[in-house]
């Protein structure tokens, strides 16, 4: 199911309407990245779209420019981190069967630390 910023019932949803503080690392139109609350790694950061996507099962045609800009946008955070060229773990799970704990698509940026932890 797709739900509307104003609609979107979870804690993402929360954070992207301000009623859930975050410590901001990236945001454009598309786009917030922030540093999650229990990370798993030295650098460990969320990137959700502002548009809800219940996980990467929810994808459809159409959905690409979205997605491309939030891999393009992991990378200028790597950059911007200082670990791009030192390497970096891009993780999403896709349902709860994967460990996806929160229904709305995101992206994990892990760094700092090798190796890196999966989930």
């Amino acid at each position: 199911m797709r739900h509307t910023p104003e609609s979107n019932p979870t804690i993402f949803g929360k954070i992207l309407r301000g009623e859930i503080p975050c410590t901001k690392v990236y945001e454009d139109d598309r786009v917030l990245a922030f540093h999650d609350i229990a990370p798993r790694a030295p650098i460990h950061v969320i990137l959700i779209p502002k548009q809800h996507l219940s996980g990467n099962q929810d994808a459809q045609a159409g959905d690409e420019a979205l997605l491309g800009h939030l891999m393009v946008t992991a990378n200028t955070i790597a950059a911007q981190l200082g670990v791009k060229e030192s390497g970096y773990r891009l993780i999403t799970n896709a349902g709860t069967g994967a460990g996806q704990e929160v229904p709305h698509f995101h992206l994990h940026l892990l760094a700092g630390t090798y190796p890196l932890p999966g989930f």
